[in-house]
């Protein structure tokens, strides 16, 4: 089992839909506060569909909760600003695989910190900004489910 973390995520339908991601992966959703609405919101559980009952989800108040409460093998940070390729990691049962908020990625404070195994990022034009989140967390995590024989 892999855990998706999304630091702060701000726009419903993406969050609805990585649950609904998480789900058919098996993958364990983690939210970090503050969450840019509500769980309840329509917009959320229109994306997400009936798969809300299928998703395993934990909610935590801060980073270093998450990092407290969940037993984690490693933890990457997916972000732009990544050297490495997700492609360049070898992923095994139990990492985590962190993203940032739709407007503005992870800070570097998250970026930096000694918690975090390795930055990645996936490839892109030059002078592209970013990829959707929900578009991106289905590549990093079907690649990470992949490599281990989507077991």
């Amino acid at each position: 089992m892999f855990h998706i973390v999304l630091f702060e995520p701000e726009i419903p339908p993406n969050t609805g839909n990585i649950i609904r991601l998480c789900a058919n992966t098996g993958a364990k959703l983690h939210l970090i506060e503050p969450l840019g609405f509500s769980l309840d919101d329509a917009k959320l559980k229109r994306a997400g569909l009936d798969y809300h009952e299928f998703a395993k989800i934990t909610i935590h108040q801060n980073f270093l909760m998450f990092v407290k409460e969940t037993p984690i093998r490693n933890l990457y940070a997916c972000s732009t600003k990544g050297k490495s390729l997700y492609t360049e990691v070898i992923y095994q049962k139990n990492d985590a695989l962190l993203f940032g908020p739709e407007s503005r990625g992870l800070p570097t404070e998250i970026l930096d910190n000694d918690l975090v195994t390795k930055v990645v990022k996936l490839p892109m034009q030059a002078h592209s900004r970013s990829l959707n989140l929900s578009n991106a967390v289905a590549i990093f995590l079907f690649e990470a489910w992949r490599q281990n024989d989507f077991a």
